[in-house]
């Protein structure tokens, strides 16, 4: 396997047939859609017009979702390649009520090691490194997962914002994320009040998430909407153009604590909601789904999905993330299965 397979060049199709050449941003964009260099995300003053003129035909999102997990296939050192490429986006995640500095400290190392130096020496890929893009905590273990991963070039995450409800009062919510950003988190992933969707309070909602922003300084923020609760397909696609007009440099699907997480007609819906905004701005957003991503088919399945709807741009860590826990002990089973022909058991792969 080489390093061409990793980075999933578009010289390759899913199936493995020829396509013309990538196209790459330039050294100063940060991605390229359609041959545009794109800049990060600033936001853009609320554009009510734009909002209120979304709209969404629900089955023929869904008939386009069915596609990506039905006639979207990767094999052999290709689909070794994007699972090894799967790891490299993930958010490395631990948010249970009985999370201790220890199990911290254990999610940490698997961030630093997540696939068996044995497995990559079995893949022929000692030489590369392959690391998680974040550990994602809680504030309270903010410090501990930043001393962990310190060198490592990880960044360290916080939920943040009244994580999951977010419902607390606003200036406690906004103090939060200052709090998590002090001690040291790269990143914060806040949640939105779902009740200014319903009401279509969007100059309260945009309000809301640049207050977020500004609070966050220096590190990104990543919106989320929490999609199983926003009932409708539209609700989705206006509550991302509002996060993405405040200034969100990412936007997030689920706290993973709803009844319904990430799936892929909602994932259909953000991407193309994130595809427009960079058409219309020159600006790109990245994009986070989040909770029930539990098996190394379903990281195909998304890396699909943004690789057809927002192009090669949206294949790497600074763009693309997945928030997951469990899923990484299959991607390792499916790896030694490929090096070795052999699954091996859940147990010698564990998280934290």
């Amino acid at each position: 396997m080489t390093y061409e397979h990793l980075r999933i060049d578009t010289s390759a199709s899913l199936d493995g047939q020829a396509l013309g050449g990538p196209i790459l941003p330039s050294d100063t964009a940060m991605a390229n859609y359609a041959g545009r260099d794109l800049q990060p995300n600033r936001g853009i003053p609320l554009n009510l017009d734009w909002v209120n003129a979304v709209r969404v035909n629900t089955s023929a999102v869904e008939r386009r979702a069915e596609t990506i997990s039905t006639r979207r296939t990767v094999k052999k050192d290709w689909q070794a390649a994007w699972l090894l490429r799967a790891v490299t986006c993930m958010d490395l995640t631990t948010l249970s009520g009985d999370d201790t500095d220890e199990r911290v400290r254990r999610l940490c190392a698997k961030a630093r090691q997540p696939i068996q130096q044995e497995l990559l020496e079995k893949l022929g890929v000692e030489s590369l490194t392959i690391k998680v893009a974040a550990v994602c905590v809680y504030h309270t273990f903010v410090e501990t997962a930043r001393r962990a991963m310190e060198g490592s070039g990880i960044h360290v995450a916080a939920v943040s914002t009244g994580f999951p409800a977010g419902l607390s009062p606003f200036p406690e919510r906004v103090a939060e994320i200052r709090r998590s950003v002090e001690a040291g988190a790269d990143e914060i992933d806040v949640v939105i009040t779902r009740a200014h969707v319903f009401g279509g309070k969007w100059q309260v909602l945009y309000d809301e998430i640049a207050a977020f922003k500004h609070a966050c300084g220096p590190a990104h923020l990543k919106v989320i909407l929490g999609t199983g609760d926003l009932l409708t397909l539209r609700n989705v696609a206006r509550g991302s153009m509002v996060a993405m007009m405040a200034g969100a440099d990412f936007i997030k699907t689920s706290t993973g604590k709803e009844a319904v997480n990430a799936t892929l007609p909602v994932g259909l819906v953000m991407t193309r909601a994130i595809r427009e905004y960079a058409q219309e701005t020159g600006m790109a957003v990245g994009f986070k789904p989040a909770g029930g991503i539990r098996t190394a088919k379903q990281s195909l399945d998304w890396l699909a999905l943004m690789k057809e709807e927002v192009g090669d741009s949206w294949l790497k860590a600074e763009l693309f993330r997945f928030g997951v826990s469990g899923m990484l002990a299959d991607i390792e089973r499916q790896l030694e299965h490929h090096a070795t022909g052999r699954y091996s058991a859940d147990y010698r792969h564990p998280i934290a």
